[in-house]
């Protein structure tokens, strides 16, 4: 399984930029996307998940909601954030995680313990 990132860079507070994760070798279609995000000296953060067909729920952090939007491409197997109104304080790498649906009644899980695969990472730096 490989979980490409992309997207990350520098940009003012204020500013927007969008991420996109890359998957392959897993079936993209049932498994839980999100993205997690990691400052120096701390855990990984959720950040933003998403389910698959046919409601695409998605569930946000209370910090980023109605600021960043997830979504998912399944017939290109890319899951994407985008992050409008950028502060300082989302400094961070981001990371994409995959999670296998187990159920049908399956819920958005926010602990990265809950997620089996993870890409490499994309450092997002907002100045003020």
């Amino acid at each position: 399984v490989q979980l490409q990132a992309s997207g990350g860079g520098l940009v003012q507070a204020g500013d927007s930029l969008r991420l996109s994760c890359a998957a392959s070798g897993l079936f993209f279609g049932s498994h839980v996307m999100a993205w997690f995000r990691q400052v120096p000296g701390k855990g990984r953060e959720f950040v933003a998940g998403i389910g698959t067909r046919p409601n695409y729920n998605t569930d946000y952090s209370d910090v980023v909601k109605g600021r960043f939007t997830i979504s998912r491409d399944n017939a290109r197997n890319s899951v994407s954030l985008q992050m409008n109104t950028l502060e300082p304080e989302d400094t961070a790498v981001y990371y994409c995680a995959a999670a296998p649906i187990r159920s049908v009644y399956y819920s958005i899980k926010t602990s990265e313990g809950d997620y089996d695969n993870w890409g490499q990472g994309t450092q997002v730096t907002v100045s003020s």
